[in-house]
């Protein structure tokens, strides 16, 4: 039995997450509309059966429940509290769902101004990637009231394999997915050095990946990336640009914990290196095409980066 609800769930921010997370809902018979930018993608919206709306605050107009799938905490703010914010439009009791990753004390403030307009706020970053966002099978960082997840609890089934409801106060799912990024990161990097190690020492990268997705070098990041580089295809499933972000928070927590960051430090000096060779759009496995460029190698798909 669908545990589907009568409520008007609104997605602000439909990339390649976010849209993902808007056609799950639909595919589910959630009435959803939505916003963003990029005017191409509003019509992909609309033609999946979905409201566009020129602004968020018309998004949001009429819907209970708002999700915000943007870049950081800076866009949050403003697609929810700025000029045409989403939230000036939701009636009391509604709830935002914000699944940006974002420093905690950010999705505290956040939380704050929410509360002090009488919505309910989840902090619930998100992780599994496009793929999994468009089949309704994410994993969910969440924190909040109790009501704010009893009122949220059937949107977030539909778009989530894994809900994990971590505590009461905003910013604990932020802390829980600043740590699934250091290591995602890291993977990242790592899977990139060792392919392109692999290729400098003469070995077929294909059967490279082969033996080591069935070894126990293995990890989720080489497993999903490396395929992106053995095909010289990288259209942005995640882009640089992110974890340059991502691990940039990492970096300013640590630094102000005192608390030493050796590894995430070298693997955010390699997105910030592929990004400052214009690769910051790019999918985040172009990492392997900066180091191929420093080394002299050529991967699939020709010459990497000029």
């Amino acid at each position: 039995m669908s545990e589907r609800t009568n409520s008007k769930v609104c997605v602000i921010g439909l990339g390649s997450m976010g849209f993902g997370v808007a056609s799950s809902l639909l595919k589910k018979g959630f009435e959803t509309s939505g916003y963003d930018i990029s005017a191409e993608t509003m019509t992909r919206f609309l033609q999946d059966g979905g409201r566009a709306a020129a602004s968020p605050a018309e998004a949001a107009d009429g819907a209970d429940i708002v999700i915000t799938v943007v870049v950081n905490g800076a866009q949050t703010e403003a697609v929810l509290f700025g000029e045409n914010g989403a939230a000036t439009k939701m009636p009391k009791g509604g709830t935002i769902l914000s699944f940006a990753t974002m420093p905690p004390q950010t999705a505290e403030d956040l939380a704050q101004r929410a509360r002090d307009l009488g919505l309910n706020y989840i902090d619930g970053p998100i992780s599994g990637g496009a793929k999994r966002a468009a089949s309704g099978e994410l994993t969910v960082m969440a924190s909040g009231r109790p009501e704010a997840f009893n009122h949220a609890r059937p949107v977030l089934n539909a778009i989530a394999m894994k809900v994990y409801e971590l505590g009461d106060r905003p910013g604990i799912g932020s802390s829980f997915k600043i740590v699934n990024q250091l290591l995602a990161g890291v993977h990242i990097a790592a899977a990139c050095e060792a392919i392109t190690f692999a290729k400098a020492l003469g070995l077929d990268i294909d059967k490279v990946y082969e033996v080591i997705t069935a070894s126990a070098g293995n990890s989720w990041m080489f497993e999903n990336r490396v395929p992106h580089i053995l095909q010289g295809d990288y259209s942005p499933q995640s882009a640089v640009d992110i974890f340059t972000k991502d691990l940039g928070i990492v970096s300013d927590l640590g630094r102000g914990l005192k608390f030493p960051l050796p590894i995430t430090s070298t693997a955010l000096q390699m997105f910030i290196m592929t990004a400052a060779a214009g690769m910051g759009r790019d999918d985040d496995a172009s990492v392997a095409r900066l180091i191929a460029k420093v080394t002299g190698i050529e991967l699939p798909g020709g010459p990497e980066v000029t």
